[in-house]
């Protein structure tokens, strides 16, 4: 049922919290591929402050941004492992829930699997919610996986 799941990834523990769950689906739902992706937003500077980069600096910070995520990405490949199922990774740009949910349609993902705090109220308001803008703005089933020690209603 899901040949293609796609699993966007930032770095963080939190974002790793999916990895026991993409193994039950890999294993019981005959997947074929899953695509792990970061994706990078590009480096914008505040629009006043008493030091401004300059292009050069910016290109250079955009650089390693996206050689980090490459970089783990690579690392992640390295370590996860699933029989019969190819593994894939890619780093991306633009705005993270707009972009994963345009590229979960051009590359045939069958599911999105990511990781949620699980925030409510005020403090989802506050920091936002990457994983709810993917859920209302792709057109691909997404399952969220709470952190571990969410607390319901924070």
């Amino acid at each position: 049922m899901y040949a293609t799941i796609l699993v966007p990834l930032d770095g963080s523990n939190l974002a790793e919290c999916v990895f026991p769950h993409l193994e039950n689906l890999a294993k019981g739902c005959q997947v074929k591929k899953v695509k792990l992706v970061r994706v990078v937003e590009p480096f914008n500077q505040p629009a006043a402050g008493e030091y401004m980069l300059g292009p050069e600096e910016i290109d250079r910070i955009n650089s390693r941004i996206a050689s980090d995520a490459q970089s783990y990405i690579g690392k992640l490949l390295n370590g996860v492992k699933y029989e019969g199922v190819g593994m894939e990774g890619e780093v991306i740009h633009g705005r993270v829930a707009e972009t994963l949910a345009a590229y979960a349609t051009e590359h045939g993902a069958d599911l999105i699997l990511i990781a949620t705090h699980g925030r409510s109220g005020v403090s989802r308001w506050v920091w936002g919610s990457v994983a709810e803008r993917i859920l209302r703005s792709s057109c691909v089933p997404v399952l969220m996986v709470r952190a571990p020690g969410c607390v319901p209603g924070v």
